[in-house]
């Protein structure tokens, strides 16, 4: 290759990492770009009845800066980003891969990945409420008739935000990296600016102010220490957003930008509190002169707009791992980019999650209320993560024991002392993310029994694929009618007789010419390359079993899969292919199975599943669905 060529291929490459450090900007970023917002207002809230000393600022800031530092920088962008299932990130993407690599303490890591999901749907459903919520309160500083405003105003944004999404994440991240791009430019000069009203305030660079203050504060640091936490809403997001630009284009984003931006605004939010105590009220918006104000808080809006996306954008991807690993019905989902398979949307999830955004919004009314009940989900997120990452570093890594304490211990201990501080404001809306992850968790353990029974169940019922094919061959001469053609039955047991078949045989007393047992498996790894994707076994002259494998992140297109499978020497006529789905309708009874409450559930659950044809798109006008009922 000449030398023009490869600066050619630089250029190109260096041209298409800024465009993902900016989408990464606009989608990953934009939850804890929008903390500056609330988060140190919050933690002056417990000073504000006898006013804030300067050690209690200072120590503050400090906090905060090394909060940033120690939990987002070293533990997400350094480390955990590279904690990665082949390029996906995410609690359920780590806990496939745990899973993948052994089979120890199963159960528990189970029950802590889809906490961790749950907490994480908590997440997405509040941070939106709360990042709206408390930008447009800072037009009541502009002019108090915008006050009743707030909250309409709050939800046509909402509603407005959740019915652009099937637009996709790459088209959004194009709109939005420019606006949260000048959004952290503008935080970081306005911050700046205001460290020289007092530059006492460059003290809190030093850890000892932070460790000062936790260690003087007593009871009234632990409760501020749930608002500090504040200050990192939005790195579960960053971990899970990592299929959507990769790891490179997170990190440059976080250390040229993200990082020195909100450095400098807390900075500067303190130094103003310093010299003017009376700021303490809303420190952030108070930062901005009196003609700046407006375009300051409708940049702010703009920004908490984008700052919710990131986190649905990560909801998206964790369904659709759940959905993949069996955690949840299967759900339509639909594929936003031609490019990248992690960029998609799933309506169902968009629904819940616009659906629980307006009851937060309408319920709570203010930041202030919404911000107590926040930090659970954040928090209990977080410290499911760090205890997957344990198992991480010592089976895929190979880390010793002691070696992965050493690193985790003391991680885990300052997010589980965050954790505390946060479960002191269960009473005060804080019981609101634990409800919303219980009832999530309720359901995904749900799903998960339910499918578990309901295929123990239908064992019963089976027929061994090998029993069935030497009984065909026994009755050759008085055996059911050969119609022409191919019939393609798909299947979750590949080595048992699917029971669309045995319903065929029983009804129509037919077999065509040609018969295929499809079976469609999900490895636990995102994606499975082309050469991998068919196995072909010849069972008999009329019979061959194929099976299909998919990673958990990719697409179960059959129809796209069919030339593969013509490749591997399936010779089929797609006009004269018949593709059998069976549909089975349960039948709740109370005293067999699962708690009558627990068989409800399930069976609402299996209503919401899309059909297996759309699902796995089969080729249209090609499929036979055979129905039946199943009492359980």
């Amino acid at each position: 290759m000449t030398a023009t060529a490869h600066a050619a291929n630089d250029n190109q490459s260096s041209k298409q990492l800024a465009v993902l450090v900016l989408g990464a900007i606009g989608v990953v970023y934009g939850d804890i770009g929008t903390s500056p917002l609330y988060a140190f207002r919050e933690a002056l809230r417990p000073f504000a009845h006898d006013g804030v000393a300067p050690h209690e600022v200072i120590g503050l800031i400090s906090l905060m800066i090394w909060t940033l530092t120690i939990i987002v920088t070293f533990k997400y962008v350094l480390f955990l980003l590279r904690a990665d299932n082949d390029g996906e990130g995410g609690t359920l993407s780590l806990l496939a891969l745990l899973m993948k690599k052994t089979s120890r303490h199963a159960t528990i890591f189970f029950f802590a990945g889809i906490i961790g999901a749950a907490l994480f749907i908590g997440d997405a459903m509040i941070t939106p409420a709360l990042s709206v919520l408390s930008a447009l309160e800072g037009l009541k500083l502009v002019t108090p008739v915008f006050a009743p405003y707030v909250l309409p105003v709050a939800v046509a944004i909402m509603l407005l935000l959740f019915l652009i999404q099937s637009i996709g994440t790459a088209t959004v991240a194009k709109f939005f990296g420019p606006i949260t791009l000048l959004w952290f430019v503008v935080m970081g000069l306005a911050g700046l600016l205001h460290i020289a009203d007092d530059p006492t305030i460059l003290l809190a660079i030093n850890p000892y102010y932070a460790l000062d203050f936790v260690t003087h504060a007593g009871f009234v640091g632990l409760v501020i220490l749930g608002a500090v936490f504040l200050t990192v809403t939005g790195a579960e997001a960053l971990y899970a957003d990592l299929g959507h630009f990769g790891r490179k284009p997170i990190q440059v984003a976080w250390f040229a930008v993200i990082f020195p931006s909100l450095a400098l605004n807390y900075l500067g939010q303190g130094a103003l509190v310093l010299s003017h105590p009376a700021a303490a009220s809303d420190p952030f918006f108070l930062m901005f002169p009196e003609w700046a104000l407006l375009p300051a808080v409708l940049l702010a809006t703009a920004a908490t707009i984008i700052a919710s996306q990131s986190v649905i954008t990560g909801a998206f991807s964790l369904a659709r791992q759940a959905i993949h690993l069996g955690f949840l019905p299967r759900l339509e989902i639909c594929f936003t980019s031609a490019s990248n398979t992690g960029q998609i949307y799933v309506p169902a999830v968009n629904v819940v999650l616009l659906i629980g955004v307006l009851a937060l919004i309408i319920t709570f009314g203010s930041s202030a209320a919404l911000a107590t009940a926040y930090g659970i989900s954040v928090t209990g997120a977080m410290v499911v993560t760090t205890v997957l990452s344990f198992q991480f570093l010592r089976v895929v890594w190979g880390w010793k024991v002691p070696t992965a304490l050493l690193v985790l211990l003391p991680l885990l201990m300052l997010e589980s002392v965050f954790l505390g501080a946060n479960l002191l404001k269960i009473h005060d809306g804080g019981y609101v993310p634990v409800m919303i992850a219980a009832a999530l968790m309720i359901m995904m353990w749900t799903w998960r029994k339910g499918t578990k029974y309901v295929r123990a169940k239908a064992a019963n019922n089976d027929v061994p694929l090998e029993r069935f094919l030497a009984s065909l061959e026994r009755r050759s001469d008085h055996g059911p009618v050969q119609v022409p053609g191919t019939a393609v039955f798909l299947s979750s047991l590949p080595d048992m007789t699917p029971n669309v078949l045995l319903h065929n045989l029983k009804h129509n007393r037919v077999l065509h010419e040609h018969n295929v047992i499809l079976n469609v498996k999900t490895a636990p790894r995102p994606y499975v390359s082309e050469a991998d994707r068919v196995t072909l076994r010849k069972l008999s002259d009329r019979f061959t079993a194929i099976q299909l494998l998919y990673g958990f992140m990719e697409d179960q297109n059959i129809s796209a899969a069919l030339p593969l499978c013509r490749k591997a020497g399936f010779n089929f006529e797609i006009m004269s292919t018949s593709f059998y789905v069976g549909k089975r309708k349960l039948v709740g009874d109370p005293n067999t199975g699962m708690p009558h409450w627990q068989d409800k559930l399930f069976i609402a659950m299996a209503g919401f599943a899309i059909d297996p044809s759309d699902y796995f798109q089969l080729p249209s006008n090609r499929v036979v669905e055979l129905g039946e009922q199943m009492v359980i």
